[in-house]
């Protein structure tokens, strides 16, 4: 069966793609192993020239790419060029460090020398979502290949086309043949790929539903994955707290992308003492976001849902949760007329008999949720499946910081900010938010061989 993409502005076709056969899909994968035991053997100062040459590239077609990601998931274009320019940023930052970050390490010993050696081991799956079509494949792409890896991308279906141009990006800073290889295939392969012996991990970002089923299928046959999973995150928002600039970024950050984003504040956590004027802020700055073409650069714009089949889902999860007692103060709707469109919306009155208490909503909703005090708040907080992110606003740092660091389950805390992956950071999750950690120098070693070496 080929893939279709759809436009999720104007729901028109964009393109119908030919699959892989079974045949062509192994050909393709023994291409990507025989590249491998080339690429290994390369210095890192070769695999930096051709990195930074990667970075350069993605400069250079940083328009054409941000249109890209808007025609296909429905990315407003000024957002898109911010997720290219963070692509060639962590194309440089492993460019700069992997050499450092892999060179060997010695420990003292009985023996006369023993050390640690950080070892490629071959060709690595990466299954991405389409939310953040470049920045997913190349937070996996730019560590993995300095390490003298070489990359195998699933990309989601809907997102085809960004996949076929990250593929031909590599090969245009001048990467050997099959150092990066695109698979245009149904999920129903997928297994398969999985299972082949030529791959040796997969790391997988999506929902926490599929995610178990690749852990499953890789456990079978001892592969070792990274998982970055969905998360519901809490912001505590004590009552020192600057209310205006709390509302001001937690807004933005979670209407960005069309609200599709893992680590975006999903429950704002507010004492009675500060719910009232709390409320009236998210009010004051969700109301100046409005649904519109993606194309067009202007500030507040929010694009569509990316399919219609997350649009139908998100809408079902606001129904419910206002049907269960969620007070919505702006929007809840669907968008009249043609594209995926919903409106920026905003529920208060939480409760533990909601939905919205513990599932992930991946789409522009803001919920909030009232409680007593500090005490009741980090309870809340940590009442959930997931552990992705969170933050804490407050104006006393070390009261924030404690809470941060020994309070909160979660892979990533901010202070009086917005949680978002940084290169130069590990990112990931606790429990149903995945395991592992991408970026930043524990990400680049999480599928080498970790190998000791002792001499007498």
């Amino acid at each position: 069966m080929n893939i279709t993409t759809i436009n999720p502005t104007t729901e028109e076709i964009l393109e119908i793609y030919p699959v892989l056969s079974q045949q062509e899909l192994e050909i393709k994968l023994e291409k990507a192993d025989r590249a491998y035991s080339n690429w290994k053997t390369t210095s890192f100062a070769f695999r930096s020239e051709l990195m930074w040459r990667l970075g350069d590239l993605l400069f250079e077609r940083k328009e054409q790419y941000a249109k890209l990601m808007a025609l296909e998931m429905g990315k407003p274009i000024s957002q898109a060029s911010g997720e290219i320019e963070k692509c060639a940023f962590v194309c440089r930052y492993y460019a700069d460090n992997a050499e450092e970050f892999l060179k060997n390490e010695h420990i003292e010993t009985n023996h006369s020398k023993s050390y640690i050696s950080y070892q490629p081991q071959g060709a690595l799956l990466a299954i991405m979502p389409w939310n953040y079509p470049f920045w997913q494949v190349f937070r996996f792409a730019a560590p993995y290949i300095m390490a003298g890896n070489v990359g195998v991308l699933k990309h989601s279906d809907n997102t085809t086309a960004c996949a076929i141009a990250i593929e031909q990006l590599f090969l245009d800073a001048g990467f050997p043949e099959h150092i990066f290889t695109s698979l245009i295939v149904n999920v129903e392969k997928m297994e398969s790929v999985i299972k082949n012996p030529i791959i040796k991990g997969i790391t997988f970002t999506g929902s926490t539903r599929v995610g178990k089923l690749v852990a499953t299928q890789a456990g079978s046959v001892m592969k070792k994955c990274v998982f970055e999973l969905g998360g519901n995150d809490a912001y505590i928002i004590l009552d020192d707290a600057d209310l205006e600039a709390a509302a001001a970024m937690i807004v933005n950050a979670r209407y960005v992308n069309s609200g599709q984003t893992c680590i975006s504040p999903k429950r704002i956590i507010i004492t009675k003492k500060r719910i009232k004027a709390m409320t009236d802020l998210l009010m004051k700055y969700a109301s100046k976001w409005t649904n519109d073409d993606p194309m067009l650069d202007k500030a507040n714009t929010m694009g569509p849902i990316a399919r219609a089949d997350l649009l139908k889902g998100f809408d079902a999860q606001v129904q419910a949760s206002i049907k269960a007692g969620a007070e919505c103060l702006l929007g809840g709707e669907k968008v009249e007329g043609k594209g995926y469109f919903y409106q920026p919306t905003l529920l208060k009155n939480i409760t533990p008999e909601n939905p919205a208490y513990y599932e992930e909503f991946f789409g522009p909703v803001l919920c909030t949720l009232e409680v007593e005090n500090e005490n009741e708040a980090i309870t809340v907080a940590n009442d959930t499946i997931f552990g992705l992110g969170g933050a804490v606003f407050s104006k006393d740092i070390e009261r924030a910081t404690r809470i941060a660091e020994f309070e909160l389950n979660a892979g990533s805390v901010a202070i009086n900010s917005i949680v978002k992956s940084d290169p130069r950071l590990p990112f990931g999750g606790i429990g149903d938010s995945g395991y592992g950690r991408e970026i930043g120098v524990h990400g680049i070693r999480e599928f080498m061989n970790v190998k000791t070496v002792c001499v007498e």
